[in-house]
């Protein structure tokens, strides 16, 4: 039996373009920040103590990761106040979430 490698696109990626992937690969590989990533698509924009909340982590633990995400441009941050709020930046994150539940099915 062969094998067929079939092309979505036609150019090859760039190097940039892939290393930009790896790196949000790489933050996203943590249950916590996917969980984060899907509250906020659920929610829309939202403070760090509902994000803490619904997480079940501790202050400090959860402004980690977000700062992680926020870094390199997954989460935007908004202070409103006292308080900053997340919102998802990079449409991306939600492409990554997709391929999860699309296993799940």
């Amino acid at each position: 039996m062969t094998r067929k490698t079939i092309s979505r696109a036609g150019k090859p990626l760039s190097i940039d373009l892939l290393e930009r992937m790896a790196d949000i690969l790489k933050i996203l590989a943590h249950a916590h920040r996917l969980k984060i990533v899907e509250f906020l698509e659920a929610r829309g924009a939202s403070p760090v103590h509902k994000i803490m909340e619904e997480i079940g982590l501790p202050q400090a633990v959860t402004s980690q990761h977000l700062n992680q995400m926020r870094r390199i441009g997954l989460l935007s941050a908004e202070r409103r106040g006292q308080e900053v709020w997340y919102a998802i930046a990079d449409p991306r994150a939600l492409t990554i979430l997709d391929c999860i539940r699309r296993k799940e099915s």
